[in-house]
């Protein structure tokens, strides 16, 4: 290769076997052409067939691919390093070699650096086999995206296309000593400096693989090991960005995921005094870096687990996770237009935590809602020719919930709420019409409230759902009653004599009670319909053919005349 390349794409391999193999024809293959293209790749003391395998691709491609073998380092840092070290493209580009690119990848990202004088472009990257993927960076292009006011933070994974001008003028390098999270200094130091970076979103630029035995180095770090290496991210990029909105921007994401993932479900099982040390370096970031901002853009569960752990409550912290996973999220306590999540240690003198973090601010409920809602009783009370559904419902509500009604609503729940289970109306709502009583009382354990409704049915041919309108934090939430695990009622008969109706309780195809009502004949007034409808046909038939008759009559010549018979003498 006489010229130097537009991109070097830097691929450090650690028993990697096969997944190696799809990860260099993907980049072999790449559109750009290999004239354009440096891959360099290093081999950090491999025991599987890595080493051969990368032996073997750069004797099919000498003057593309270099591989450089050295002994086990322990990470991707020290190979990734090496590699830019002799790296010679315009562009540098990092790849997982468990990874693998789209066929037009490089081209588009090159294409897109270039146009727009790019130090940084991030192309679409996408999880397989289960890895989970961070989406929001990749709406749509943009070929200035600002890593403050953005989803960047999410995405500070080291592939992407650097300007390797930036890369050297900087020195940046990898912390080799970092067991995971190497790739987040070099990539947060890359995009403070760079002064523009731009979003590749309308391809798939980089497909995330999950291997099968989950072995990706992210999987196997332990607790200590990622707080370390949280903590030492957070401290470096403190001493880049001064404190403030940009410094929240960014060190929000470690709080919202790397220590966050510290206290996850596998956390009331640990060792009691790695529970402690894990609620121990959490503090000590919190204490510095966890600002109100922070605190307040942070979904409530995981705000409640920080705060948890900041105030050394270890036995609190264990049971909020606990109970989550055993029973779903906790009830809300409603106070006027506040809502607090009834985590362990609300309002608890001993931990003395603001009633702020166990606040719902500025986040959508419905998932929480719907989740906790329950159907307890669902039957029939005919009397005479008048037929009552009866229902009691449990919501994950304690406090001001006066408010609370159930309705039979005739539309279906849109699509966009499958998902969360429930959703929020806007504020131009209208309730469907009330129909019967509902009452309100605690639930027996004290941990919501239990609705009891009686709603008369009405003479009407229609589906129903059956719905709980709930006030929660100033907004008003639609909660579809989900019937899966209550026997319904068997369906009845019931009204007038002579037009009975027929009333059925069933359980649709998403889990959620239907009511469904419908007259077993078609009424009267149909009938008749239906039979002056005939007569019309009737009389329109027979008129039509004594015009016809008529009209065959007048056309007849003259002289045709039958004779009529002679007079009687």
């Amino acid at each position: 290769m006489s010229a130097a390349p537009d991109v070097s794409v830097v691929v450090a391999v650690y028993n990697t076997m096969p997944y190696l193999t799809e990860c260099l024809n993907s980049l072999v293959g790449q559109s750009i052409g290999r004239e354009r293209l440096e891959i360099v790749a290093v081999d950090d003391g491999s025991t599987d067939d890595s080493g051969p395998e990368l032996d073997r691709f750069a004797a099919l491609y000498p003057d593309t691919v270099k591989v450089l073998h050295q002994p086990n380092s322990g990470g991707p840092a020290a190979p990734s390093n090496r590699a830019l070290d002799i790296a010679t493209g315009r562009y540098v580009y990092f790849i997982g070699s468990d990874d693998y690119l789209g066929e037009e990848a490089l081209e588009r990202m090159v294409a897109c650096a270039d146009q727009h004088g790019s130090d940084v472009v991030v192309g679409k990257m996408v999880g397989t086999n289960g890895r989970y993927v961070h989406q929001a960076l990749y709406k749509q292009n943009d070929p200035d995206v600002s890593l403050y006011e953005s989803a960047l933070p999410f995405t500070l994974a080291n592939t992407k296309l650097f300007r390797r001008d930036l890369v050297e003028k900087h020195k940046l390098r990898f912390p080799e000593h970092l067991p995971v999270g190497s790739d987040q200094p070099f990539t947060i130091e890359a995009c403070v400096r760079a002064k523009k970076i731009s979003v590749v979103a309308d391809y798939t630029c980089y497909y995330a693989v999950k291997r099968g035995d989950a072995s990706n180095i992210t999987y196997r770090a332990d607790h200590l090991a990622r707080l370390r290496a949280a903590a030492e991210i957070m401290d470096f990029t403190a001493g880049l960005v001064e404190a403030g909105p940009g410094r929240d921007a960014l060190l929000r994401r470690h709080f919202t995921w790397e220590l966050a993932k510290l206290v996850q479900d596998d956390f009331p099982g640990l060792d009691r005094e790695l529970q402690r040390q894990l609620c121990a370096g959490i503090a000590r970031l919190a204490d510095v870096y966890f600002t109100d901002g922070i605190r307040d853009a942070m979904d409530v569960k995981r705000r409640v687990r920080i705060a948890l752990a900041r105030a050394g409550a270890v036995d609190e912290l264990a049971e909020a996770i606990s109970s989550e996973k055993q029973h779903g999220a906790p009830p809300f306590v409603l106070e006027g237009d506040r809502a607090y999540a009834r985590y362990p240690g609300f309002r608890d003198p001993r931990i003395g935590l603001a009633d702020r973090v166990y606040e719902l601010v500025g986040e959508s409920v419905p998932g929480r809602l719907a989740q906790g809602t329950e159907l307890l009783a669902s039957a029939w009370d005919q009397q005479g020719e008048a037929l009552t559904y009866t229902l009691s419902v449990r919501v994950p509500v304690l406090g001001d919930v006066d408010g609370a009604v159930l309705r039979l609503a005739d539309k279906a729940m849109p699509k966009s709420a499958d998902k969360p289970g429930a959703r929020r109306l806007k504020a131009d709502h209208v309730l469907p019409a009330p129909a019967g009583e509902v009452t309100l009382e605690p639930s027996e354990d004290g941990a919501a409230t239990v609705l009891h409704a009686r709603v008369p049915l009405a003479y009407v041919t229609a589906k129903r759902g059956v719905r709980v309108y709930l006030d929660v934090a100033g907004s008003t939430y639609e909660i579809p009653v989900r019937g899966k695990d209550l026997p319904m009622p068997l369906a009845r008969q019931w009204g007038r004599e002579g037009d009975p109706y027929r009333a059925s309780a069933v359980v649709n195809d998403k889990g959620r009670v239907v009511i469904d009502t419908a007259q077993m004949y078609p009424p009267k007034i149909k009938v008749l319909r239906q039979g002056l409808k005939r007569l019309g046909r009737k009389l329109k038939s027979g008129a039509g053919r004594l015009k016809r008759a008529v009209g065959a009559k007048k056309s007849k010549p003259a002289g045709s005349k039958k004779p009529t018979g002679s007079k009687r003498k």
